[in-house]
């Protein structure tokens, strides 16, 4: 169920976004709240994206020592401050909507995914139950992480609310 939903994420959240963009009613000020809240989950993906080894691990150190998903975490502080730039109700509720159900089914089918792949690993690590690993960040593993599509995305649609704004 979770897992068709969970592969149409990205092409629903640009047609998602064309419509969020259409009906926002931002305003200089709220722009520049906005970003300050996006840049806070900017921040998160970035430090979660230079400590996790997709598909070759259950990573536990970084970010993921404290929450099972930080990279969704991050995305959806962005999220909100996208709502927050936007200054619309309803933009608040289609961001909110496409939110809980893509990550939702994104956190699913990867957990089913991660357990099958790692023989109950991660169900340890979800339990509290797997031991911390100690790793540094790396800036080189947040770039192979392709994170900069998420820096580039950010850039580009605050941009675009503060043009709106007639910043």
């Amino acid at each position: 169920m979770w897992k068709p939903l969970a592969r149409l994420r990205v092409p629903l959240g640009f047609a998602f976004a064309a419509l969020a963009f259409w009906l926002a009613q931002p305003t200089v000020s709220s722009a520049g709240r906005g970003l300050l809240v996006a840049l806070i989950g900017q921040a998160l993906r970035i430090w979660a994206a230079g400590h996790i080894e997709k598909g070759r691990e259950v990573t536990r150190s970084g970010p993921y020592g404290y929450v099972r998903h930080p990279l969704y975490l991050g995305s959806t502080i962005m999220g909100v401050g996208f709502m927050i730039a936007a200054r619309s109700w309803i933009v608040a509720a289609i961001v909110g909507t496409y939110l809980l159900f893509t990550l939702v089914a994104a956190m699913r089918t990867e957990e089913a995914t991660l357990d099958e792949r790692f023989a109950g690993e991660y169900s340890a690590y979800r339990r509290g139950a797997a031991p911390p690993v100690s790793r540094g960040f790396s800036f080189a593993r947040a770039m192979a992480n392709k994170e900069y599509r998420a820096v580039a995305g950010l850039a580009i649609g605050m941009a675009i609310l503060f043009w709106r704004a007639g910043a």
